[in-house]
């Protein structure tokens, strides 16, 4: 009895040791089965649907404040977006514009109503560690409440990081707005462009964000400087000013964003 005793004490160790063994190797199995994911700087305004290169299980909900005034009406904007990654690499959101119109004319009214919603796709096709780039492409389908139509935006999007703290991202693709009561079509081109420098061990970024759009042989150009603070792990929020280059109204306008990863 006292050698069976013996016996299975040395089993039961070797037992637990096979257990944790087993148990490490199931682990780094796991952290080695996540895909590749480059940091890259997000822009404030215009946003991504997700990280680049999502991982899935990535959850993130918005809250954001478009403030413009001008010389006849006050316009403030508000959206709200919940974006997740269901699988590896793609990214899915949903996006609500509310608009409010401040009139400063006797004879205009103003106005509080819900004006867009945004239901997007992203996938990060190409992710490389090597080469610190990503590309990814993506789609919008777009229902406008207020002028009644919907617009369709596929768009593609390209960034790499120069030394780990150097951002540089472009975001560009049509815009093809059909409107239900004249039966018209309108093709814009958005080409977005952004440079930002992320401070060192944090997630505090500052950079500038250039929105441009050719719209009926117009170029208008929109230039963003903006600052992001990392809070907490979970919660940043950002502010963003915009200065428009060789437009009719020069009105500069104010951009707030908060961020929480859920």
């Amino acid at each position: 009895m006292n050698y069976n005793r013996h016996a299975i004490q040395r089993f039961g160790f070797f037992l637990i040791i096979g257990i944790l063994f087993l148990v490490d190797a199931v682990h780094a199995q796991e952290i080695k089965l996540l895909p590749d994911k480059v940091h890259h700087a997000e822009p404030l305004y215009n946003d991504l649907v997700r990280d680049l290169g999502a991982r899935k299980g990535e959850k993130e909900f918005n809250v954001g404040a478009d403030i413009k005034r001008m010389r006849a009406v006050d316009e403030y904007g508000y959206l709200m977006e919940y974006e997740f990654a269901p699988v590896d690499r793609l990214g899915l959101e949903v996006e609500t514009d509310f608009a409010y119109s401040k009139s400063k004319m006797a004879n205009v009214s103003s106005s509080n109503e819900l004006e867009r919603l945004r239901l997007s796709s992203q996938y990060s096709f190409f992710v490389s560690k090597k080469h610190a780039t990503t590309l990814a492409v993506g789609y919008t389908q777009i229902f406008n409440f207020v002028e009644g139509g919907t617009a369709f935006n596929p768009f593609i999007v390209a960034a790499k990081s120069w030394h780990g703290n150097w951002h540089t991202l472009i975001y560009s693709g049509p815009e093809v707005a059909y409107r239900y009561k004249s039966h018209k079509t309108e093709v814009n081109w958005q080409i977005n462009t952004s440079f930002h420098y992320t401070l060192p061990q944090t997630d505090h970024f500052i950079g500038l964000e250039v929105n441009q759009e050719i719209a009926s042989g117009t170029l208008e150009t929109t230039l963003r400087p903006q600052v992001k603070l990392g809070l907490t792990d979970k919660l940043a929020i950002g502010m963003a000013v915009g200065f428009p280059v060789g437009s009719k109204e020069n009105t500069i306008s104010s951009f707030f964003r908060l961020i929480y990863q859920l």
